[in-house]
């Protein structure tokens, strides 16, 4: 009797050491995922380092020719507009309208100081709020479209002021200077980099 008695004592004492072994084993497991998690998520920037400028990609396959997109970059939008052969000619022929046609007056990477304001025809980039109070300018691309003579490109509905299919300001508008174009690179023929060129990430 004594020794049945030791066995089931016995027994029972393997199971609860099963027990403990699996319920510390699982609680092991649960406490080191929520120690992993924070250090896995520490890799990626944080919402701060995006804000603060991390460049952002662009597909511009996407792109229909004489369309626009439109991403988020350091809180900004920035208009990335695929031109037209057609809208590139239309950037010719109205200098003597335009407050700062040579860009001198304006901001902009080296590489954007010249009439089309770009690194291609193809692609203009623009910080997509207007120079004067930080609007955002309309899409007017088709020529004669705000009036005769327009030429086409962008008009702000807040106060009226009007820039060309190169993002310069014309006379006339409550707006200083040109559209601003931010820094960008092109990593591949099919991505537009927003915020970073040979200098690096700005």
């Amino acid at each position: 009797m004594a020794d049945h008695a030791a066995v089931a004592d016995g027994d029972i004492d393997l199971d609860r050491r099963k027990f403990l072994t699996k319920a510390t084993a699982a609680t092991g497991a649960v406490g080191a995922v929520f120690a992993v998690v924070p250090f896995i998520e520490s890799w990626a920037p944080s919402e701060r380092a995006r804000a603060q400028g991390a460049p952002v990609e662009l597909d511009l396959a996407k792109i229909d020719p004489g369309q626009m997109a439109t991403t988020v970059w350091r809180k900004q939008p920035i208009y990335v507009v695929r031109r037209t052969p057609d809208m590139v000619a239309r950037i010719e022929g109205h200098n003597a309208d335009l407050k700062d046609p040579q860009s001198t007056q304006s901001d902009q990477p080296a590489y954007a100081r010249n009439d089309q304001r770009s690194r291609t025809s193809e692609f203009l980039v623009l910080v997509g709020t207007c120079t004067h109070l930080g609007c955002l300018p309309k899409q007017r691309f088709a020529a004669g479209e705000l009036y005769a003579s327009w030429p086409g490109g962008f008009f702000c509905p807040c106060h009226g002021s009007r820039f060309d299919l190169a993002g310069r300001v014309f006379n006339g508008s409550p707006a200083s200077i040109n559209l601003r174009v931010p820094p960008y690179s092109y990593p591949n023929p099919r991505t537009l980099l927003i915020g970073a060129d040979e200098k690096g990430a700005a």
